[in-house]
């Protein structure tokens, strides 16, 4: 069974995950220039935006216009080089979960991944069909109003005079394929991190039903004793892997909310209005699957302290006890998913950056009365 399949999918589409099956020398060159194509777009989209916010530093409604724009940029470069980067890590990640002893082995554990894993693949597409919703409307304001006036969809230093109709229509369709490229990417990487946290729990669920039966079949314990192990080392390597990615996340998404509502507070333009409203509800998805999932994983390894102390684990036998007390005790630990390796996600962390943003958005706007 292949897992996480959408969102593989997802990324390949957008250049950040070959697939397996293109592993002629002539496929994978055509797959990397590709890659180098998206690279390369949202990159210098990236830049023009970057140069144009220092170039605007002494107007401050400048810098709101494009501020929350740029950062969302930046983070997809981030997740695209981290994607890039960690291809070998996330394929030993799948591999550790289509293993032995995590690999499912019977109907049953075949339905509790499938449960899983259906969950995750759910909540990318509904992420997916808000991401398409807010591009389209995006894409369809910028066409009536700047298109119309031959303006750019968004403000951007550029080193030629585009005043041209060829050469404006070739720089509107780089910002539009850029702001595509970037906003699906990020969605990729987000459901991908929160899908390696989804099979966390999952494991945990199997791990479960199989303590459970032991007291009929103790030769089973020492699996579940290596599977416990390995779930431990598969959240480790998740959170070594993905920490400077979730980091900035929280990061940024607490900056792009402060810029968004201030934005939002002193646009007169109804279209911009739903924009940016389109836009802060994308971000705060973003940031609450991650707080969601992560919160998710801390409480199901808790459960499993208690679902071990439901079982007659007094009528085993002591090397059967001994083993289930090194799970219990390792247990005793949850599994935490950190940004920054301090600050765990969880739902209150969630709202601890929603009251930071909106008193960050308080102090903005009394500064510019």
């Amino acid at each position: 069974m292949h897992i996480l399949k959408s969102n593989f999918n997802l990324l390949t589409i957008f250049g950040c995950w070959r697939p397996d099956s293109w592993s002629s020398l002539h496929k994978r060159l055509v797959y990397y220039t590709y890659t180098s194509i998206i690279f390369l777009l949202v990159h210098t989209f990236m830049l023009s935006q970057l140069v144009d916010v220092i170039l605007t530093l002494s107007n401050a409604e400048d810098i709101s216009d494009n501020f929350f724009t740029l950062i969302a940029l930046c983070s997809a470069c981030c997740k695209l080089f981290v994607l890039l980067i960690n291809r070998k890590s996330i394929i030993m990640l799948v591999d550790i979960l289509m293993d032995k002893p995590c690999r499912p082995s019977e109907s049953t554990e075949m339905k509790i991944l499938y449960k899983f894993d259906k969950s995750i693949q759910i909540n990318t597409w509904r992420f997916v069909h808000l991401a398409m919703v807010t591009v389209s409307i995006v894409i369809l304001s910028s066409l009536f109003i700047n298109f119309r006036n031959s303006k750019l969809m968004y403000k951007a230093w550029l080193p030629f005079d585009y005043s041209s109709a060829i050469l404006f229509y070739v720089t509107y369709i780089h910002q539009m394929m850029g702001m595509i490229a970037a906003i699906f990417l990020s969605i990729g990487c987000d459901t991908l991190i929160c899908g390696l946290l989804v099979h966390i729990c999952c494991q945990i669920e199997i791990l479960t039903y199989r303590l459970r039966k032991i007291m009929s079949y103790s030769n089973m314990l020492r699996d579940c004793v290596y599977q416990h192990y390995h779930i431990f080392r598969f959240a480790v390597i998740v959170n070594a892997k993905f920490s400077l990615t979730i980091t900035l996340q929280f990061v940024m998404s607490t900056v792009i909310l402060c810029f968004s509502l201030y934005h939002l507070s002193r646009t007169t333009s109804k279209a911009k209005y739903l924009e940016t409203t389109l836009y802060i509800c994308c971000f705060l998805t973003q940031l609450f699957i991650y707080c969601w999932y992560g919160n998710e994983v801390k409480v199901k390894s808790y459960e499993m302290i208690d679902k071990i102390f439901e079982m007659k684990w007094l009528t085993l036998d002591e090397n059967s006890k001994k083993s289930l007390i090194m799970i219990m005790r390792q247990a005793l630990v949850p599994i935490q998913i950190k940004c920054a390796y301090t600050v765990p996600m969880n739902l209150n962390s969630f709202m601890n950056i929603l009251k930071m943003s909106y008193s960050t958005y308080n102090l903005l706007q009394h500064i510019d009365k």
